[in-house]
């Protein structure tokens, strides 16, 4: 089984290879402010309504917020409904920036 998170580094290059799908759950304004491209906007109160639609138990997830605290428990619920592949971003889009890509703000 996956670890509930999932390294920046480790992935960027699932992104990089379109081997999952990329949930950001922050606020419409947080998204505003900064964003990874491709990722689907989901704020976290949407996901029990929108995920069994718009998800596949067997795909990959890599859900996203600013720090990973949210992130991360979104990925145990998900896990808990049956998503097993689902992770959370280790430090969230903060941590990406930091790591990955500079050009996405940070705040």
């Amino acid at each position: 089984m996956l670890d509930y998170e999932i390294s920046p580094s480790d992935a960027a290059l699932l992104l990089r290879e379109n081997k999952a799908r990329f949930i950001d759950v922050r606020e419409p304004w947080e998204v505003a402010t900064a964003k990874i491209d491709g990722t689907i906007p989901m704020p976290m109160g949407d996901v029990p309504s929108r995920a069994h639609q718009e998800f596949d138990p067997d795909e990959r997830l890599v859900v996203i917020c600013h720090l990973g605290q949210r992130s991360l428990n979104v990925a145990v619920w998900l896990r808990n409904q049956g998503f097993e592949q689902a992770q959370s971003l280790r430090g969230g889009i903060d941590a990406w920036s930091a790591e990955i890509d500079p050009s996405v703000p940070r705040y």
